[in-house]
């Protein structure tokens, strides 16, 4: 495609770099008015579902519920020309929502900073191309923490369910504080909000249930299955709607049985720097002070932020036959949280309840988070006085429906099946996430780490006894592994009551390095020593290379075990195809190891 300005031949040059940082100009040149009306439609579904959750979880996040709002937009706009999944929306989440409750102690201020650090964190990383670091957070860590976060927040969301004020925000004191309380719970509270939970639980299976509409399906039909369709999609609002109606009519009626949602400012978030600092009764909070407060959740938000958005995109990519970039990825979030802290945003990342609702409604580009952003506003703009007669259950509710299907208590039985060492891990973040949330990830990131660094260090070896003694890297072999390999030869070799020469067959390793290069020079003299030798066969390019670089004395390698096996680890001259073999004495030994 020629490029404006300039010829075909430098466009062509030009134009893929273009369209590697901004993925809008692989699909709107080919965008077709029939996708319009999906998107759009898509967008409306999703903005009906984002608008009353916006509210909710800012509650979960202990700032204002305009705050929600804030955060709800500008997401959806940079997602359109920077994401590359076309089902993900950006916005709050449950889980984002819990750790700005943990990193930004209920202060808008530092909220608002967190954004804009955690955006710049993953613009840096994005540009570094590191996404690859995702790979060292392991499945069982990721669900135990999503199901962790799913029991916290899910109690966190009682108290209001009850009606019940003063409650702390610690699990465990939360826990205390409801079961001495429960008698003062407050009727209105408790009856609205489990009724609007049956009607979401009641709603969501009547949707799992909704059969296909054909399109030769008679005119009344489709029109049925589309009011249905739409009532389980936006089924957040409908209940909300429902309850703030019966808020309005105890109102006019001139008592107010049910908690309600506090003022919300009208209008739209002025456009302005994120605070650097931040004002306290005893004077100014510094930058560098916030900084230091908000601590190891500038490296936990970010990263659980990115976490979220690709499994999210990961997931309803292979479902839907496209591929995602998770390094794109880290720049469409890095500037949605940066910008976002412009207009009062709190930390954003990929909703899976959202993005659900978005696929189920047959977007077909990311252009349908224009509409959902564009809803958010108009609600800004002009619905801000109506959400004060939301009650406080209502938005309970919605948010406890939404995080339940959170919690995988699957996973527990899978992996007791499938590997049992993965339940370590995975029951280390879950229990930890209660007491504080950062120290449940970063314990479950670093028992993932002692478990693969254990697996590096004792690699399986297998054993086999015979005339000589074979033996079998599993893997290939690093560092920590060399006195693993050094044990298992030498207690099977040289214990025996007849000792046994060695053949070192090393069909499964393709790399090594310097520390078992002098290993294994070690392990030939210790041999020799007592008179046997250690062959090698199988060995891949890279390590035979290696080794013979290393110029080992005594060292003889095969290209099979069968003919190891035949030369018994004899040397040249007794028979058999001849081994490559070195004389000189290795220059990677001390001195006085050289006999």
């Amino acid at each position: 495609m020629p490029v404006p300005g300039g010829g075909q031949r430098g466009g062509s040059r030009r134009w893929p770099g273009v369209r590697a940082w901004l993925p809008v100009l692989r699909w709107l040149p080919r965008y077709s008015p029939a996708w319009l009306q999906l998107d759009a439609m898509a967008g409306l579904s999703v903005g009906l579902a984002a608008v009353p959750q916006a509210l909710a979880y800012a509650e979960v996040a202990g700032l204002p519920p305009q705050y929600g709002l804030y955060s709800s937009f500008m997401g959806c706009f940079v997602y359109c020309f920077l994401g590359t999944a076309k089902d993900v929306t950006l916005g709050p989440t449950a889980i984002m929502s819990l750790l700005v409750s943990s990193y930004a102690f209920h202060e808008p201020a530092y909220a608002i900073l967190l954004a804009f650090l955690s955006g710049c964190i993953q613009l840096a990383m994005g540009f570094l191309r590191l996404g690859f670091l995702l790979d060292f957070v392991s499945c069982p860590v990721i669900k135990g923490f999503t199901s962790a976060a799913s029991v916290t927040i899910s109690f966190n969301q009682i108290k209001n369910i009850l009606g019940l004020q003063g409650i702390p925000r610690q699990f465990f004191l939360q826990v205390y504080e409801i079961l001495r309380r429960i008698g003062e719970t407050r009727a209105g509270d408790a009856v609205l909000g489990l009724a609007c939970l049956a009607a979401l639980a009641g709603l969501q299976v009547m949707k799992s249930h909704l059969p296909r509409v054909a399109h030769v399906e008679p005119l009344a039909a489709r029109v049925s299955y589309l009011i249905v369709w739409t009532s389980t999609t936006a089924r957040n609002a409908l209940v909300v709607l429902f309850a703030g109606l019966v808020a309005y009519s105890f109102q006019m009626m001139g008592f107010q049985p049910l908690t309600l949602t506090s003022s919300i400012p009208q209008g739209l978030p002025a456009f302005r720097l994120p605070p650097f600092s931040v004002a306290a009764p005893n004077g100014t909070v510094p930058f560098w002070s916030m900084v230091e407060d908000m601590g190891v959740g500038l490296a936990v938000v970010p990263l659980m932020g990115l976490l979220e958005t690709v499994a999210i995109a990961k997931a309803f990519a292979s479902q839907n036959g496209y591929r995602i970039d998770p390094n794109q990825e880290l720049l469409a979030m890095g500037f949605a949280n940066v910008l976002g802290s412009f207009v009062s945003a709190y930390p954003i990342t990929g909703s899976f309840g959202r993005t659900a609702v978005n696929a189920q409604s047959g977007v077909c580009t990311p252009a349908g988070g224009l509409i959902t952003g564009a809803l958010v506003l108009l609600s800004l703009a002009y619905l801000t006085s109506l959400f004060y007669y939301i009650p406080k259950a209502a938005l309970a509710a919605v948010i406890i429906s939404a995080v339940v299907p959170m919690f995988d208590a699957g996973i527990f039985r899978t992996l007791w099946r499938v590997k049992r060492l993965d339940l370590v891990p995975l029951c280390v973040t879950f229990l930890l996430c209660f007491w504080e949330v950062q120290y449940g990830i970063v314990a479950g990131v670093l028992v993932s780490g002692v478990l693969l660094l254990y697996s590096i260090a004792r690699p399986p070896v297998k054993v086999s006894k015979g005339d000589v003694l074979l033996v079998q890297p599993g893997s290939s072999l690093h560092f920590p592994a060399m006195e693993c390999l050094r044990d298992a030869v030498c207690s099977h070799a040289l214990a025996a009551s007849l000792p046994r020469s060695v053949i070192l067959d090393c069909c499964h390793v393709s790399s090594i390095d310097y520390t078992v290069v002098v290993g294994l020079a070690e392990l030939l003299q210790e041999l020799r020593k007592h008179g046997l030798s250690l062959a090698f066969c199988s060995l891949q390019d890279p390590v035979l290379q290696v080794l013979l670089s290393a110029d080992l004395e005594g060292f003889q390698h095969f290209l099979s075990r069968e003919e190891a096996e035949r030369c018994r680890g004899a040397e040249p001259g007794d028979g058999g195809a001849a081994p490559y073999t070195s004389t000189s004495e290795s220059s990677l030994l001390p001195t006085g190891l050289i006999q």
